[in-house]
This record gives C-alpha cells, sequence and structure tokens, in this order.
C-alpha cells in the first residue's frame, strides 16, 4: 500500500517527522487466546496466568504491569501447554472483542511480564507487534479515540457488541517511527495515571474516613453518647424529637428571581434544574404556578425518593422547589450543619421510612407531623457546632480532590485526543 504521512496536533519539541499510516494487518501479528469462563480460573495457584476480558474491560488500564497486578490462574495444564507459542511478551497488545457497548475493543499493552508464563483469556485477540516500539506507547495509541473510532463502524451486535479479527486486521494504525518519540509519549502518559492513581487514592481514603466518622461521631444503637467526640465534651447527649430542633417552612409562592426554580438532586443538593428535571412545561399556568421557598440551612426530603438521596441541607440559598418536598428551618440552638449531618445518616433514614404511608411505590410519603415525632440524641449547641464545622472541612477535602481528579481526566482525555492521530 502506498504509506499515507500526517503529524499529531501537539508534539515534542525536537520531532518534525510525519506519521505513517499502514493496515493493523502489517503491524501485528494475532495469536492465539483460550476460552475459559471465570469459573476455570482461580486466584490462588495454577501453571499459567489468565487475562479475562471482563477485566481488560473495567480493571486495566493503557497497560497491564503483571508484575504488580493479581491476576487469576488456569489450573488445567493441558491448556496451558495447549497455548505455549501463545504465551505474552512484553509490548503484546491484548484486545477484548466483546462488551455490551462500544467500549468493545479496549486494549491493553502487557509489561512486566518476565517468566511469568500467561495467556489471553475467553473473548479477547492477543496482538504481538512485528516491530519494537516503545513501552506503553501502543497501549495509549490503541486506546485512543484516534484509533477506537475507526472500530466504531465493524462493531456488530445490540445488546452484546463485538468485533472479529478480520475486521481489526483491516483498520488503519498511523504510528511515530521514532522510537524516543513513542517513548515520551508513553512515559508522559503513563506519568500522568499515576498521578491521578494518587489523587483516586486520596479522594478514596477520605470517603472511608467520612463513612467512619458518621458512624462514630453519633451515637449508635441506642446509646447516648458517640465512640468519638472533641476535647472538652464529657455530657450525654439528649434525646429529643425533630420537632425540637427543625420547624416546617410551609411557605407556597410563585417562583420570582429572589427565588429562582430549582431542582433537589441526590448528592448535588439544590441546583438548577437541567432538561432531565424540568417540567415546568407541563404547568398550564407556570408564571403563578406555587412553589416551596427555601432558605440557606433549610433541611429538605422527598418521601418519595428517600433511598437514592434526596434527602439533605439547602447549601445553594434562595430558591422555590416543588411541593412534594418537605422543607424545615432550625431552630435557635440548632446547628444545620450538624442537624444535615445527622438525619442522612443510615439509621435516622431507616427510622423515617418506619413513617411512610402508602401502597404504591412513588406514591409513599411520611407526613411532617409524624417526621418531627421521630426521636434523635443532640449534643450542646457548641458541639453540634464542631460536628458541623469537622464535616463541613471534611465535604471541602473531598471536593477539592473530586476537582482536580476532574481537571486530570480532562488533561489526560485532551492528550489523547491531541497526542494521537
Amino acid at each position: 500500500m502506498v504509506e499515507k504521512r500526517e503529524k499529531p496536533e501537539i508534539r515534542f519539541s525536537g520531532y518534525e517527522t510525519e506519521w505513517i499510516e499502514k493496515k493493523f494487518d502489517e503491524t501485528f501479528d494475532m495469536l492465539s487466546n483460550n476460552t475459559l469462563s471465570r469459573d476455570a480460573l482461580n486466584y490462588d495457584e495454577g501453571v499459567a496466568k489468565n487475562i479475562h476480558y471482563g477485566d481488560v474491560l473495567v480493571k486495566f488500564g493503557e497497560y497491564l504491569d503483571v508484575s504488580s497486578k493479581k491476576l487469576p490462574y488456569i489450573n488445567d495444564a493441558t491448556i496451558a501447554q495447549k497455548f505455549l507459542k501463545s504465551y505474552l511478551k512484553d509490548g503484546d497488545i491484548v484486545i477484548a472483542d466483546t462488551a455490551e457497548d462500544e467500549s468493545v475493543g479496549k486494549c491493553t499493552e502487557v509489561i512486566g511480564v518476565g517468566d511469568t508464563p500467561i495467556i489471553a483469556g475467553l473473548h479477547t485477540i492477543p496482538c504481538r507487534p512485528k516491530q519494537k516500539y516503545a513501552p506503553k506507547y501502543m497501549g495509549y495509541y490503541l486506546n485512543s479515540n484516534a484509533y477506537h473510532d475507526r472500530l466504531l463502524p465493524l462493531m456488530q451486535g445490540v445488546k452484546v457488541t463485538s468485533i472479529s479479527r478480520t475486521g481489526i486486521k483491516d483498520t488503519d494504525v498511523i504510528l511515530s517511527e521514532e522510537f524516543e518519540e513513542q517513548s515520551k509519549i508513553g512515559d508522559f502518559l503513563s506519568t500522568l495515571d499515576d498521578t491521578i492513581a494518587f489523587e483516586v487514592s486520596k479522594y478514596e481514603k477520605l470517603i472511608i474516613v467520612k463513612k467512619s466518622m458518621m458512624e462514630k461521631m453519633f451515637p449508635n444503637n441506642g446509646s447516648n453518647v458517640p465512640e468519638v467526640r472533641f476535647n472538652g465534651f464529657t455530657e450525654p447527649w439528649e434525646q429529643c424529637s425533630v420537632g425540637e430542633i427543625l420547624v416546617e417552612r410551609n411557605e407556597q409562592l410563585p417562583k420570582n428571581n429572589e427565588y429562582p426554580l430549582m431542582a433537589f438532586i441526590a448528592n448535588e443538593g439544590v441546583a438548577p434544574k437541567g432538561d432531565r428535571y424540568d417540567r415546568s412545561f407541563l404547568v398550564n399556568d407556570n408564571e403563578n404556578k406555587a412553589y416551596k421557598r427555601t432558605e440557606f440551612g433549610d433541611f429538605i426530603y422527598s418521601s418519595n425518593n428517600l433511598e437514592t438521596g434526596s434527602i439533605g441541607l439547602n447549601k445553594y440559598g434562595k430558591a422555590s422547589l416543588s411541593p412534594v418536598y418537605s422543607i424545615f428551618e432550625p431552630t435557635e440552638n440548632t446547628d444545620s450543619d450538624f442537624i444535615g449531618r445527622m438525619l442522612v445518616r443510615k439509621d435516622f433514614i431507616n427510622e423515617m421510612v418506619k413513617w411512610r404511608q402508602g401502597v404504591v411505590y412513588g406514591q409513599w410519603r411520611i407526613h411532617e407531623s409524624d417526621f418531627i415525632k421521630i426521636n434523635v440524641f443532640v449534643p450542646k449547641i457548641e458541639e453540634q457546632r464542631k460536628i458541623g464545622a469537622f464535616f463541613d472541612k471534611l465535604d471541602n477535602l473531598i471536593v477539592f480532590h473530586k476537582c482536580r481528579l476532574e481537571k486530570l481526566w480532562n488533561i489526560k482525555s485532551s492528550c489523547m485526543e491531541k497526542m494521537f492521530v
């Protein structure tokens, strides 16, 4: 074929040569794979390790370091011997040829193999480059949209999507022929992935810390003292009803610029209505329809959606909400941040559900008069404020790391778009 030459949008300085386009079949040899299902594998011992397509789709990134990842074993020595010529080597690519969506074709480059016997498994297409490429470069390229978009027209199936070896063989690849440039790209993207993994670890640890503190900083199992407290607080918490710490706010007026119509979304709280949540077009007199008004620090819940998280504090400010929501404001000696944490704990939600009335799902309701009867344990206002402030800082830290992660993911996505052709 006539070689077609192109250049990526972003390159490292010092590299000017055009990249070369050729057929996949000219670049790779395809190896054999086994068809063992999960129940034929184990994580304890065996004669060879196995790469399952489900792990390629979900667990593994653009490259798989065999020396540091726990992989399942094949027990059957006969099968291991049968695929002896297809044992994977560093630089080999394992493609998942089946998925439930357009992720079919996702692949991983194998590195760190050493003397480990390892075989590509069910629904995979193992491939070996015909020439040496820099480590990780090919794994990133074949997972970029630049290449993966070439697979989209070849995908077959409705519920389960697949792609054939024949189809992949005929696709085009556009690659740098300079080993040093390949190496810089692979190193840059893998360093970025390491940074992302580090941030993910910090984010996940913070989530675990919050979950643990939500358990330990509030009384459990009928106790009137929590397991963990700030220094200087020793008095038992006092039992009271929700009606002693919250008062219903039932102001129903049309929306306006000061009180815009908003949604109350699980895990987000009060937020602008997206197309998914906006049903105002169903209302004949939208301007004069009455909505419930809410202020910053109000406690809000919808009894229809307790399990999905439509419950919590208004951290936004003045807003108009659907009348289906129940809205309460804290009393004078109640810290809203503390109450907002306490009333979203699983034990409290379970107590709320006991008061839910109705037969048909979606029409259940917890009457406000029942909600305020629920008993809770509450400390003095000073301890409330410390607990509320603690979780506020923890949440801010979680949001900070979540935003950092999103930025890093966006950077990687942009680089994957612009560093390949």
